[in-house]
């Protein structure tokens, strides 16, 4: 299974400690992240992340191919309600892709526990 780790950067330290404290789970996904987190994470963790550009260079939108080609299993992206960020569209765009293909989306950290332990479960149904 693969996921798919973002946070905007105000919310790149609490997807970093949410990362520390679930590194062994994280550990059983191929993960992918935009540019700037996924390096974040990787200095942070050690985890195996395979990094896409930054967001506002299209990390998000290669992060939605993923999605529509059917390639990306959850998506955990933090993201800052209070600040306005440039790629808004890109975001958008994001979030209506997981909508569109029922891909499960966590947006803080609340949901981010609840949907990593339900792919955790998918995985251990898995064969």
């Amino acid at each position: 299974m693969r996921l798919a780790l973002i946070a905007h950067d105000e919310k790149k330290p609490d997807l970093i400690e949410f990362a520390q404290n679930r590194k062994g789970d994280l550990e059983q996904f191929e993960l992918m992240a935009t540019g700037t987190t996924g390096q974040r994470l990787i200095d942070a963790t050690g985890l195996d992340i395979e990094r896409k550009q930054s967001g506002p260079l299209g990390g998000d939108m290669q992060i939605g191919s993923e999605i529509a080609s059917e390639t990306c299993d959850g998506v955990i992206f933090l993201r800052d309600p209070l600040t306005a960020q440039p790629h808004e569209p890109d975001i958008t765009a994001l979030l209506r892709i997981c909508d569109v293909h029922g891909t499960p989306l966590a947006t803080n950290l609340a949901s981010a526990d609840a949907v990593l332990d339900e792919l955790l479960d998918q995985l251990s149904d898995q064969p």
